[in-house]
């Protein structure tokens, strides 16, 4: 794939940056991801979301947000026409918070004071403290209780076709398709892809803050961690799910609360077969 164009999952909408479908990925049983009833994106903060014709063609029932109440307060969703809100605060009291709430945040922070940049990062390794920042998905008692809130949205036959999103649909909203991924029988292999498929929407996003901090004498490549994702920061998440409850399966069960029924309605509400 050399160009995010090619991705059959991109819905392209000015209105909504880094728009996918998770249907059509593959399952490990031959079988395939649903079309047209889970998508993410970034933030739909723009006024043309209500509006939009790509979004109404989708006909979103269910919007989940999920980022913090402050991300929420500074950037409020416009919601689909028809479409109600659901606000599920993912890193509410996660160690790592601000790492993962704030590759927008902490590039505009260094746009409008970019003498600050080396200061800020001084002695920081960004990479590590995204990794730090996925094992908090997994693991915090806040993204325990949002994951499984977005499961039981997923599962609310009123409530799909349904989109979820965080503020570049990269950290907390690719955590979330994996678990969604995962539960529909995609293969870890066919989740890291969907998870790494983000970056040329996400690099776009930030083209234009990062254009400016370099023209202000700022080093771009500092904030590069925090503005992309990388197969080690899923697998951070990955080896912090084993680590704490031993399995996939395990995580449904132990972590998210799921009952082997609830599992199954799950996996068949995310296939087409």
């Amino acid at each position: 794939m050399t160009a995010e164009t090619a991705d059959p999952h991109v819905i392209a909408t000015p209105a909504v940056p880094n728009l996918r479908d998770l249907g059509g990925r593959a399952t490990a049983d031959g079988g395939e991801v649903v079309h047209g009833v889970v998508f993410r994106s970034a933030t739909l903060d723009s006024a043309d979301v209500p509006t939009d014709p790509v979004l109404a063609a989708l006909g979103i029932r269910t919007v989940v947000d999920l980022r913090t109440a402050g991300e929420r307060a500074t950037r409020p969703d416009l919601l689909p026409d028809g479409a109600r809100g659901l606000a599920l605060d993912v890193l509410a009291d996660a160690t790592q918070a601000a790492a993962a709430r704030s590759g927008a945040a902490q590039v505009a922070d260094v746009v409008r004071a970019p003498g600050g940049v080396a200061d800020a990062f001084a002695g920081v390794d960004a990479a590590a403290r995204m990794r730090d920042t996925y094992r908090d998905l997994v693991v915090a008692p806040s993204a325990l209780a949002a994951y499984r809130g977005l499961v039981d949205a997923v599962l609310d036959p009123a409530g799909v076709p349904l989109l979820f999103h965080c503020t570049a649909g990269k950290d907390r909203t690719g955590w979330g398709v994996t678990v969604l991924l995962l539960a529909a029988g995609v293969d870890e292999d066919g989740a890291i892809e969907e998870f790494l498929a983000v970056n040329p929407a996400v690099r776009a996003t930030f083209a234009p803050m990062l254009a400016q901090l370099e023209a202000v004498g700022g080093d771009p490549t500092v904030l590069a961690p925090l503005l992309e994702v990388r197969p080690d920061y899923l697998a951070a998440a990955l080896d912090a799910m084993r680590a704490r409850f031993g399995s996939f399966d395990a995580y449904l069960s132990d972590g998210l609360g799921l009952t082997p029924l609830r599992v199954e309605a799950l996996r068949n509400v995310l296939r087409a077969d």
